[in-house]
């Protein structure tokens, strides 16, 4: 495999620390260590593959997903959980003049329909993820974009049908979101979740369905014989009709060769407190428990758990050695306390870090790879993974079963664009970051 990140990424490292480990145990899968033959091949056990895989398998589809670590290994079993609006990078504005005002409603109708596809997950199957949060609050982190929330109030309430809540400066101590913060919006729409329970769920589900799940097995080569697709692992080959690949910011260059350049991965850190006692909560101003993020560009998001600890993920730094993800430690942990000065003493126990994705016109993608016959994909949910990479899988699986209940936009169907640069296209990030800092003062 061809990978264009340090060596350290994809390794345990950036995942030693990590508070969901704690919270429930994963079933380790048994390696493959075998030839086999499947109608379909998904590389990937994560949201992404899992969900297809589940859906296939319901549907009576002999269907084997393949990882080259364990469940939920990457973003699915180590991002902050929230499951909400969201997938694209690009503005509203910007998919409107792309692509059209009928091509930008159906997508954003397929943002919510992401949340509801989670969301009837967790009630067919009654899996206890700590789900909580009544939808996803921004904070604005100045004055400016405060002044802007009751036009987008009115704009959401229009489109999603719902009553946006629009919170004053002065009110925000009443609504337990004490800060430095200029006002909020709050959409009543998503939640939060534990990702390592649901991930463990979906896998546990899909099994019971039928699906196979081989882990440890990570898939060297792939190669295309006709109408068959032959994938080479280190103790066994797999003979496929399909492949589906579900491996999003932790893809490879060659596998297959057709991803090579249309995926862009970028870190992301959290960090976890010990429980905060309703004192030190009253000190801070900070009892709510919204999902919530900032206004910035390179934003923070933040949780106050079912159980009182405190999850706090901002973006990473530009490089992905393990040294410069000690230093991404001390700088997460300054823009808590620099956010939260009341809390300054409550030491964080946890820190991790894990790839978002990014697609170059800055839209995810997820359905039948043109030009390739028999090759389906899914990535780049620009860091709202939990329900877009979830619905994902789900397009996947219905364009292999040609269904078409779920609503599948033409803005996720665009073929992704190539960055330039090759191995090296994350240099650009580093004026990207720049550029995105400067705006948010």
């Amino acid at each position: 495999m061809k990978r264009i990140c340090d060596p350290f990424a994809y390794s345990d490292g950036p995942i030693e620390n990590t508070f969901w480990a704690e919270t429930v145990p994963v079933s380790a899968r048994s390696a493959l260590s075998e030839n086999i033959t499947t109608q379909v091949a998904v590389i990937g056990a994560g949201y992404t593959g899992l969900n297809t895989a589940l859906k296939l398998a319901e549907a009576g589809v002999d269907v084997t997903v393949l990882d080259a670590k364990q469940i939920g290994w990457g973003a699915s079993g180590r991002n902050g959980g929230f499951c909400c609006l969201g997938g694209a990078k690009a503005s509203s504005e910007s998919l409107k003049r792309r692509f059209g005002s009928g091509s930008l409603s159906e997508y954003l109708s397929a943002e919510r329909a992401a949340v509801d596809h989670v969301d009837s997950l967790l009630s067919r199957f009654d899996w206890d993820v700590d789900r909580h949060s009544d939808g996803e609050t921004m904070l604005a982190h100045n004055a400016r974009t405060a002044a802007g929330f009751a036009q987008e109030a009115e704009d959401l309430a229009t489109l999603y049908k719902k009553p946006i809540d629009v919170i004053a400066k002065e009110d925000l101590a009443d609504h337990g979101l004490g800060g430095g913060f200029y006002g909020a919006i709050t959409t009543p729409i998503g939640f939060a979740l534990n990702p390592q329970k649901y991930v463990s769920n979906l896998a546990q589900s899909a099994e019971n369905a039928g699906a196979i799940i081989h882990c440890d097995t990570p898939v060297t080569e792939t190669r295309q014989r006709g109408s068959q697709w032959h994938l080479t692992t280190p103790q066994g080959q797999v003979t496929a009709k399909k492949l589906v690949i579900a491996t999003n910011g932790y893809s490879s260059e060659s596998t297959p060769p057709w991803l090579s350049g249309r995926f862009l991965p970028a870190q992301s850190s959290v960090i976890v407190t010990r429980p905060i006692t309703s004192a030190e909560q009253a000190a801070q101003g900070w009892t709510s428990r919204q999902m919530s993020y900032d206004s910035r560009n390179l934003l923070h998001y933040f949780r106050l758990m079912p159980d009182n600890r405190f999850l706090f993920g901002m973006r990473g730094g530009l490089s992905t050695s393990q040294r410069t993800s000690e230093k991404i430690k001390i700088r997460i942990r300054q823009h808590f306390e620099q956010l939260f000065p009341a809390w300054a003493h409550i030491e964080t126990r946890y820190h991790w870090s894990g790839f978002v994705c990014y697609s170059r016109g800055q839209t995810p993608f997820a359905g039948r790879v043109p030009g390739v016959e028999n090759l389906y994909a899914g990535f780049a949910y620009h860091g709202n993974g939990v329900a877009m990479g979830s619905y994902a899988g789900a397009l996947i699986a219905q364009d292999i079963l040609q269904g078409s209940t779920l609503t599948h936009p033409d803005i996720m169907q665009m073929t992704p664009g190539r960055f330039p640069f090759g191995r090296y296209r994350r240099l650009a990030m580093y004026p990207g970051y720049l550029y995105y800092g400067l705006k948010d003062l």
